[in-house]
């Protein structure tokens, strides 16, 4: 009984495994010959006449919930960076629930500022919502609408990519490249940093190039205007971008990747910073798996349309580090098992090889599409320390499964460096 138990767990876990690991390779192959939908190349000069440029008035909308550190630094990168008609965009600050003077600091750096105050209604999407329902007066004057964080810096062709894309007939939402603007600060981020070239890469590159969505990520997001002004910000779960993505796909709207439409944020270096994240990331995608794969099955059995399809597969697919472990730990199972009466084939160590050498190519595939300094790659040596580091991790979330459902800001480096009164 108990080998017949055993055996039936295996084949279950081995499916599991085998699936979702087959699945990133078809992604990842996906990736290598996708092709961003854009229009024709545009290229702007501050010296060109207004008659001579054709390009999208853009509001750049930037969520702030206590950012005075970084905010000013975040618009003047924006204004002094920006490879567009500086007549052709506007920046909006959201100070949301601040007690310090992100607000004051936004406007002398030269931002637009609406004041959010609301401690009933705390998080990002939260303050988005808000906006968008309150101040249509502001956003309907725009094309279309980029959502930032505080500590973004873009590249100087951000906005000229997102309005490339919007050229491109059926895209009304866009995520580009969402990078690592720290990767040097330690092997913590530069760990980061591979990562998101996986999954900021890859994935959506691959799951557009297969038919489905290419999800949100929560910084670098661009909307048409009438999109925000039809759905607002209706999610306000932790995860409020992947949550949205979900929602625009239940209703046909796919959101398209660009790659060449790059910002870059600061990611946490220090184990209690990356903690705060992990939890919130990981913890609110137990909760869409919940909300969101009921739905999305009713609705792949009904239409047969691939995008619901990978909603289903992007739901079920576990973290990265799990997976890895869940591999190590089958292909060691397979080894003492295959000496014993309880081998059955989906047990062989080969199998587990295989598997193990698909997600190997799946990260290397990111580095590789992503151009990856030597300094990322060596990274990759901290991976088995930072997946032994996530181990607890996950205890903690299965033990305290329901206590954590708000947000938590996470703080930034240069508080650490140069903490004073904003509190």
């Amino acid at each position: 009984m108990i080998a017949a138990l055993f055996n039936v767990s295996c084949v279950f876990i081995s499916l599991y495994i085998g699936i979702t690991t087959c699945y990133l390779f078809i992604l990842t192959i996906a990736a290598f010959i996708f092709k961003k939908k854009s229009g024709p190349p545009r290229q702007f000069d501050a010296n060109m006449a207004p008659d001579q440029l054709t390009c999208l008035n853009i509001g750049i909308l930037i969520p702030a919930h206590n950012e005075s550190f970084e905010i000013v630094q975040t618009v003047r990168n924006i204004k002094q960076t920006l490879n567009y008609p500086k007549s052709n965009y506007n920046i909006i600050v959201i100070a949301d629930n601040c007690q310090d003077d992100t607000a004051q600091l936004a406007r002398e750096a030269g931002a637009q500022v609406v004041e959010r105050s609301d401690l009933s209604a705390k998080g990002k999407g939260q303050a988005l919502d808000w906006f968008f329902k309150s101040h249509k007066s502001i956003y309907l004057e725009c094309d279309a609408v980029v959502i930032i964080d505080a500590d973004t810096i873009p590249h100087p062709n951000f906005l000229n990519e997102i309005c490339q894309s919007f050229s491109s007939s059926g895209v009304d939402v866009v995520q580009g490249f969402y990078g690592v603007s720290n990767p040097q600060a330690n092997w913590r981020t530069a760990l980061a940093s591979a990562a998101l070239s996986v999954f900021h890469h890859i994935r959506p590159a691959g799951r557009n190039q297969m038919g489905g969505t290419a999800g949100l990520k929560g910084n670098g997001m661009a909307f048409k205007t009438k999109i925000v002004d039809a759905y607002g910000w209706p999610a306000y779960s932790v995860v409020e971008d992947i949550e949205y993505s979900l929602q625009l796909l239940m209703d046909g709207v796919l959101v398209h990747y660009n790659p060449d439409a790059i910002v870059y944020a600061e990611m946490a270096s220090g184990a209690r910073q990356a903690g705060t994240q992990r939890k919130r990331w990981e913890g609110g995608r137990v909760m869409l798996f919940k909300k969101y794969l009921p739905p999305l099955i009713k609705a792949f059995i009904k239409e047969r349309k691939s995008c619901y399809f990978d909603g289903i597969m992007e739901l079920l697919i576990p973290p990265l580090s799990l997976l890895v472990m869940a591999q190590t730990a089958m292909f060691i199972c397979a080894v003492i098992t295959s000496l014993s009466t309880l081998a059955i084939w989906v047990l062989y160590p080969q199998l587990w090889i295989i598997f193990l050498c698909m997600t190997v190519f799946y990260i290397f595939s990111g580095l590789i599409l992503r151009k990856a300094p030597f300094y990322v790659w060596r990274s990759l040596c901290f991976a088995p320390f930072f997946i032994i580091w996530k181990i607890p991790l996950y205890f903690s979330l299965i033990k305290n499964r329901r206590s954590k459902t708000t947000w938590e800001r996470t703080q930034r480096e240069s508080e650490k460096m140069a903490p004073r009164q904003k509190k």
